[in-house]
């Protein structure tokens, strides 16, 4: 159940930074957005841990901020992956990575898991 709240939360802020960034594209909203939620916690769990390990040399190098290329490649792959999603370039991905972690952060700590 917390999964589901968390996927529906995600598609919640995709929604939000699809109507504020300029260069992202997400229509129809409310589906789209839920199928962009659920492939991007996909790719976050099968194809990010490859591409980090791929690239811990130069993620080191750089104190981990290619880190923030790795996350938006992953949402560049979304695009390519599904229709109603768009992103105009890799700074907007970078940016949508960046706004899209922020909003999550937030939405998630509405959420109060109860620690037994």
């Amino acid at each position: 159940m917390n999964l589901i709240i968390k996927l529906v939360l995600s598609a919640v802020a995709i929604i939000i930074l699809g109507k504020l960034l300029p260069g992202v594209t997400v229509s129809p909203p409310y589906t789209t957005a839920l199928l962009i939620a659920v492939v991007l916690a996909i790719l976050n769990a099968l194809v990010k841990p490859i591409l980090v390990i791929l690239t811990l040399p130069i993620t080191i190098v750089t104190l981990g901020l290619f880190l923030l290329v790795i996350n938006a490649l992953i949402i560049l792959l979304a695009d390519k992956l599904i229709d109603g999603f768009a992103v105009s370039s890799i700074w907007t991905a970078i940016l949508f990575s960046i706004l899209l972690s922020i909003l999550q952060s937030i939405l998630h700590s509405l959420i109060k898991e109860d620690k037994k």
